[in-house]
C-alpha cells in the first residue's frame, strides 16, 4: 500500500474511531492531518485487539487478549526498525515515528497500559490510576504533541501533553464505568469504592443498590481530572494557533462529557454521556477564541508525572 493510501485508511480509522478527534483533527494544519491520523490510526488498533472491539465500540473479553499483544509489540518494533510490514496501520505509524522521533520506549508505554488491561490490573489510589492513564492515553498524547511539532526538549510541553491524555482517560473512565464492569474491569480507585461502602468487584459496581455510591466515586474521578487539563491548557497556550485551537476543541469536548456524567447523577450512570453536535459547534467556537488568549502559566504542583523518555 503506497503512502498515500496509508494516509487514507488512517483517516477512515480516525472518522469511525472518534466523531471527536475526528472533528478537531480537521482544523489542524493540512501538513499535520495526515500523520496525526496514522499515529491514532495505530493507537486506534491496538486498542480494539486488546478490548475485542471495532472502532472503539462494542467491547468484549478476549480469549487470547496476551497473544495479541505479543503480536503488537512485534509488529510495532518491525515498524519501528524500518521493516515493511504489509499493513497500512503499521507501516504508517512507522513512518510518522522516524519523522518525528517517537522513540520504542515512549511507543511501547502505550503497549504497557494495555498490559495493565491483559493482567485485569486494579487501582487502589488516584495516583496508581495515573500510572494506567499514562500508559494507554498520556503516552498517546506525549507522541501526538511530538507529530505536532513540539520538541523533545519541551519537556514541560510534552509533560502537559500528558496531562492532556490523562484526564481524557479519567473521563472515559468516569463516562463508561457501567460498560466496564459489564466486561468485568473496574478502574475507579479501590479506595474511593471502599469509602463508599462498594466492594470493588464487577457485580458490586453493577447493583443498583450501589448506584449513588459509584456515581459519587466517578464524579470524584471528574474532578481530579481539573488540573490536569488546567495544567494541559498551558501547555496548548503554546502552540501555534490553529493546533491550539484543535487540540484545545478536543480538550473542551471531553471534559464537556465529565461535567455531563457529573451533573448527571445516579440514575443516568447506565447513560453513555456525549455531546451533541449544537454543544460541540459552541466549544469549538470557544475554542477558537481561547486559541489567541495567552493565559497564565500554571504550575503543575502535585500533579503526576510522566517517566523521562529518549
Amino acid at each position: 500500500m503506497s503512502a498515500g493510501a496509508d494516509a487514507l485508511y488512517a483517516k477512515t480509522i480516525l472518522k469511525k474511531g472518534s466523531k471527536s478527534f475526528a472533528a478537531a483533527a480537521t482544523l489542524l494544519p493540512a501538513g499535520k492531518r495526515e500523520d496525526v491520523a496514522r499515529l491514532y490510526a495505530w493507537c486506534r488498533h491496538a486498542d480494539d485487539l486488546i478490548d475485542g472491539q471495532e472502532h472503539g465500540h462494542g467491547a468484549q473479553p478476549v480469549a487470547d487478549a496476551a497473544g495479541h499483544l505479543d503480536r503488537l509489540r512485534a509488529r510495532t518494533d518491525a515498524a519501528l526498525g524500518g521493516e515493511r510490514t504489509g499493513d497500512a496501520i503499521f507501516d504508517g505509524f512507522g513512518e510518522v515515528a522516524r519523522r518525528h522521533g517517537i522513540s520504542r520506549p515512549l511507543a511501547h508505554d502505550l503497549l504497557d497500559g494495555f498490559a495493565m488491561d491483559v493482567s485485569g490490573r486494579t487501582y487502589a489510589t488516584v495516583s496508581d490510576l495515573a500510572t494506567y492513564c499514562y500508559g494507554v492515553a498520556g503516552s498517546v498524547g506525549v507522541m501526538m504533541a511530538l507529530v505536532l511539532g513540539v520538541r523533545p526538549e519541551e519537556a514541560d510541553t510534552l509533560d502537559r501533553a500528558a496531562d492532556l491524555g490523562l484526564a481524557f482517560q479519567m473521563t472515559n473512565i468516569a463516562r463508561d464505568v457501567i460498560a466496564d464492569a459489564q466486561i468485568g474491569r473496574i478502574y475507579l480507585p479501590t479506595d474511593w469504592l471502599a469509602f463508599e461502602g462498594v466492594p470493588s468487584t464487577p457485580e458490586a459496581v453493577l447493583a443498583a443498590d450501589n448506584a449513588a455510591g459509584v456515581w459519587r466515586a466517578a464524579s470524584r474521578l471528574v474532578d481530579a481530572a481539573e488540573p490536569y487539563y488546567a495544567s494541559a491548557a498551558t501547555g496548548i497556550a503554546r502552540l501555534p494557533y490553529r493546533t491550539a485551537w484543535a487540540i484545545g476543541s478536543a480538550g473542551a469536548v471531553y471534559r464537556a462529557i465529565g461535567m455531563k456524567r457529573r451533573g448527571g447523577g445516579p440514575r443516568r450512570l447506565a447513560t453513555r454521556v456525549g455531546t451533541s453536535a449544537a454543544r460541540k459547534l459552541v466549544l469549538i467556537t470557544e475554542a477558537a477564541i481561547a486559541a489567541r488568549r495567552s493565559g497564565p502559566e500554571r504550575p503543575r504542583d502535585g500533579l503526576w508525572t510522566r517517566p523521562p523518555r529518549p
